[in-house]
């Protein structure tokens, strides 16, 4: 929830510190995919560039966690 508000506000820190708790609990990234989806009915299309941002993150995390383990 507090991923989709703060991609929604549009806030790019709050979302990089969402998408790291997220990944430490074990999010999936299909569980990110369909979370992002929400953002962007709710927010409309102006959370796009936010979004992208997301996922690139959320790739760089993902990427960091498989080399960790």
């Amino acid at each position: 929830m507090g991923l989709v508000a703060s991609a929604v506000l549009r806030c790019d820190d709050c979302v990089t510190y969402h998408v790291k708790q997220c990944v430490e609990v074990g999010v999936t990234r299909e569980e990110f995919l369909d979370a992002f989806n929400v953002a962007l009915v709710v927010g409309g299309s102006i959370t796009i560039p936010h979004l992208r941002r997301a996922v690139d993150r959320l790739d760089k995390e993902l990427e960091a966690k498989g080399a960790e383990g």
